[in-house]
């Protein structure tokens, strides 16, 4: 079958037919239906990229393995500039109509997917569902939520530490910029990381400041501030939270890790949504009570770490807060809070969320919040949230990813949800892939307080 939408051809190494073609904006989909269909549909934003990147492809051939057809799309080339997740949601319902032309309306359909994909997931799953059953919702971000998240800790950083770059003598306070970024090709074309003067700015002021003590400790302030994890840096250990040192240490391998976007991690990508408008703010912020309601452990660390510098933290935090302060446009925020572009914790269908802990794109923090807006709203019983112990992004296993899938069936199925436990999602996950030992975990010492940037406008 061909149109002027794509093309079907029948792939009998996979033993799948395959339909691959470009939707009229020019972004690319893709369809792969087993000839052992079960009749369920797996619908993912980041499809085509994901089937062809060699961390994630093991997913998408285990789902079409076990008779799941799959069907979505790749990031749109000018997403950098125009990012809307509506727009995405609306491509996926034109791929979903061309599945059900050729192969016929899917018993379930569930919506899937990683970071912006897992946004969409949650989107769909509060102003989209009437064609969708469930949405599995991994390593989420939420646009105006995270943003806000990353411009506290950034703040911090920048008000902490600049003048441990400037002492030096690598420039001045100028070069440490955290919004309003430059739009001048420095950022990557997939909006994720940058090169140049900027990022090479704070890797130098991160490491002026990790040759003191007193820096140490301003770095760790700044990340519980943040709500961030202090284990994000790559192929690191898993600090132990009861050991200041060790855990400044991860916090400094985070920090060289976050360099690489400074401002936050797409920062330019997400004030391009709005036609460059401003989408964050503090100017209503006491970031005494941001570090309240950071984890119990985290503060712990950095009272004991404040300790053996010598500094005062209270001084510390009143100059935070007498930093000079940042509001949002209300263009932007009008654009953002939107159906499908914020997310207010008012699912329609299940949703299950799952998130690493050593996310270094969207900070885990981010999960708590989605779970007070569910308990605000009288939802608890519309989601399950699960946790894995991993560094990265996204690169969850095809073990976790099977479970989720198969967990999300069955709660569909039975309209009740199966045990979601750590111990349970691990023992499904090798039941399904026994090669691999999943990594859920508890959330433990973790646990922020409460998610200071939880945004529900009406």
């Amino acid at each position: 079958m061909t149109n002027d939408l794509g093309e079907s051809a029948v792939n009998a190494a996979e033993h799948y037919l395959e339909r691959r073609g470009q939707l009229p904006d020019g972004t690319v989909y893709l369809i792969r239906t087993p000839h052992d269909w079960n009749g369920i549909l797996i619908r993912d934003l980041d499809l085509v990229s994901g089937s062809a990147d060699p961390v994630r492809t093991d997913r998408f051939q285990d789902m079409v393995h076990r008779g799941y057809a799959v069907a979505g799309t790749e990031r749109h080339r000018l997403r950098q500039w125009q990012y809307d997740p509506v727009r995405e949601i609306q491509n996926l319902d034109i791929v979903l109509d061309l599945f059900e032309a050729e192969w016929g309306k899917p018993r379930l359909v569930l919506q899937y997917g990683c970071s912006g994909g897992g946004h969409v997931a949650l989107a769909v799953a509060e102003a989209f569902s009437e064609r969708i059953d469930g949405s599995i919702a991994k390593g989420t971000h939420t646009p105006v939520w995270l943003m806000n998240t990353f411009l506290d800790g950034w703040l911090a950083l920048k008000t902490l530490l600049t003048e441990y770059y400037v002492k030096a003598g690598f420039g001045d306070a100028d070069d440490l910029r955290i919004t309003n970024l430059p739009n001048d090709g420095s950022a990557n074309a997939n909006a994720h990381g940058m090169h140049g003067k900027l990022p090479d700015a704070w890797r130098n002021a991160f490491q002026a400041a990790h040759a003191t003590q007193d820096g140490k400790a301003r770095m760790a302030l700044a990340f519980a501030i943040g709500q961030w994890s202090p284990w994000l840096g790559f192929d690191s250990e898993e600090p132990d939270f009861d050991d200041a040192d060790a855990l400044q240490e991860s916090i400094f391998l985070s920090a060289m890790q976050m360099a690489q976007s400074p401002g936050g991690e797409a920062r330019i990508m997400f004030e391009n949504a709005a036609q460059g408008q401003q989408l964050s703010w503090n100017n209503d912020v006491d970031y005494r009570d941001y570090f309240s309601n950071a984890a119990t452990a985290f503060k712990s660390a950095v009272e004991d770490l404040y300790d053996k510098s010598g500094l005062d933290l209270e001084s510390d935090i009143a100059m935070i807060n007498d930093s000079p302060r940042i509001e949002a446009s209300e263009h932007a925020l009008a654009f953002w809070k939107q159906p499908g572009r914020n997310i207010y914790g008012d699912p329609k269908i299940p949703v299950l969320r799952l998130h690493m802990i050593g996310d270094y794109q969207v900070p885990y923090s981010l999960v708590q919040g989605y779970a007070d807006a569910l308990a605000a709203n009288g939802k608890t019983g519309m989601a399950r949230i699960a946790f894995v112990t991993s560094t990265g992004h996204c690169n969850f296993l095809a073990s976790e990813s099977a479970a989720a899938i198969e967990t999300m069936v069955e709660r569909i199925d039975t309209g009740e949800w199966p045990d979601t436990s750590p111990e349970n999602l691990n023992v499904r996950a090798k039941s399904l892939i026994s090669e691999q030992d999943a990594r859920f975990t508890a959330l433990g010492p973790y646990a922020v307080q409460r998610f200071n940037r939880t945004w529900l406008p009406h």
